[in-house]
């Protein structure tokens, strides 16, 4: 987009001492974007699924305790009196038919399939933001080439009211030249508008406001050298086949989870318990027991069957859906690929329209100071290179934006690809802090 600054950027104003640049635009949007952060905030509740999956290892505890009046005998044999008692309970489960297991295995897949969703938010994050980012650089400098076309109008409508007073023109000249500046006026508040769009945008997505801009926004030394590169690094790159790969994973111990309901179940359970009053003739009673118990499902009315079939289909579809990700994301390469050469192509094309027709419009402006052009031939080859070199700011958007999808397609628009100077979001570490927490209401980070 530099190119943009130098060859149409006449008229904006870029201080580079003070301009922001994108690479710094990109890292407040990795740290302030909404949409980012909800998507690390769902991660972390997804993190929760492994300890309730380990907690089928772990022991669970119950106590209880009871108070009331006893009243007991027949006619004038009527003995009251109260009654206690506390107790505890310990069951701790051996043996499962691997679901604890499975269903731990399974969480884990959950995972790392949400981790690879959040890295594809964060790369779509950051396309918007740079998007975002182009575009007002493109507004800005389409704003700035209304303007410089509304003060040549406005100048061409002086001189035309000039040459008509002296008698040298007619009020046909002065009308088309009226015409064509009250064209250039609309034309100019449209680009306002969308400049204004442009940076609502921005804010949006990276959270502060647009004010001054840098206009280097290189992004070519990122680009793979060729289509085949990029594939192959979407192959190992890209999160949205890294995500399919682990949803597959995830189904396949979902099946053997559901299984295991076929297997036995083995527990040892234990209690401990006092009774006050529990009779007429003892006072306090203890008691403390421990069991073995096995329990064989033998028959479930074909609830749990239906399942395990319903989980195979699910694997099939996932593993569907796995070869969709991957051929959809060969299409976005390739696709992407195509707008980056395309846009490049149109660049060198624009800039030659804008060079020729900044030559035409000289020459015409030299004809009719000698009577051999109208006004309105002026007129024409003004517009003309006003759309030019429009063309040449949207080819040169494009390109950037091509560049940065491009990068996208293949997995590498990261904080860590890009290198930006932010601290990175680690999903591990909350992964780490909750995975072995046997007890506790709060958060990590203090809720």
């Amino acid at each position: 987009m530099g190119g943009v600054a130098a060859s149409v950027l006449t008229g904006a104003s870029f201080s580079a001492a003070k301009a922001e640049t994108i690479w710094e635009s990109l890292a407040l949007a990795y740290a302030n974007n909404p949409t980012l952060n909800a998507a690390r905030a769902q991660l972390r509740g997804v993190d929760e699924n492994v300890p309730q999956a380990l907690a089928g290892w772990r022991p669970t505890v119950t106590a209880g305790a009871s108070a009331g009046r006893i009243r007991s005998g027949v006619d004038s044999f009527v003995d009251y009196r109260n009654n206690a008692s506390i107790s505890m309970t310990i069951s701790q489960t051996i043996f499962r038919g691997f679901r604890t297991i499975n269903s731990t295995r399974q969480a884990e897949s959950v995972v790392r399939a949400q981790r690879e969703s959040l890295n594809s938010t964060e790369q779509d994050t950051l396309l918007d933001a740079a998007t975002a980012y182009v575009d007002v650089i493109r507004d800005t400098a389409l704003v700035s080439l209304q303007r410089s076309d509304l003060a040549f109008l406005q100048e061409q409508v002086r001189a035309a009211r000039d040459r008509f007073d002296v008698g040298e023109g007619t009020r046909t000249d002065v009308s088309q030249a009226e015409a064509r500046a009250a064209e250039a006026r609309a034309s100019l508040n449209t680009a306002l508008a969308n400049l204004n769009t442009s940076r609502a945008i921005y804010r949006q997505v990276v959270g502060i406001e647009a004010n001054n801009l840098s206009a280097d926004t290189r992004i070519s030394r990122y680009v793979p050298k060729s289509v085949n590169e990029a594939l192959q690094l979407s192959e190992t790159n890209q999160p949205l086949i890294r995500q399919a790969e682990h949803q597959v994973d995830a189904a396949i111990f979902n099946i053997k989870a559901i299984e295991g309901e076929l297997l036995p179940t083995v527990t040892l359970d234990g209690s401990i318990s006092r009774s006050w009053g529990s009779s007429s003739t003892v006072d306090i009673t203890d008691n403390a027991q421990i069991f073995g118990n096995v329990s064989i499902p033998l028959y479930q009315g074909g609830g749990v069957s239906s399942r395990v079939r319903q989980a195979k289909e699910s694997l099939g579809q996932t593993r569907l859906q796995l070869d969709v990700a991957r051929d959809q994301v060969r299409a976005n390469v390739i696709s992407a690929w195509g707008n980056y050469q395309a846009a490049e192509a149109s660049i060198i094309a624009a800039q030659a329209a804008v060079e020729a027709q900044k030559l035409a419009l000289e020459g015409v402006i030299e004809e009719q100071r000698v009577g051999q052009r109208t006004t309105l031939d002026v007129l024409d080859a003004q517009r003309e290179l006003v759309t030019q070199q429009s063309n040449l700011v949207t080819a040169q958007r494009n390109r950037i934006v091509g560049g940065y999808q491009l990068v996208a397609s293949v997995g590498q628009l990261d904080a860590g690809s890009l290198g930006l100077n932010v601290a990175r979001y680690e999903p591990k570490q909350h992964y780490q802090a909750v995975r072995d927490q046997w007890f506790g209401l709060r958060t990590p980070d203090g809720r």
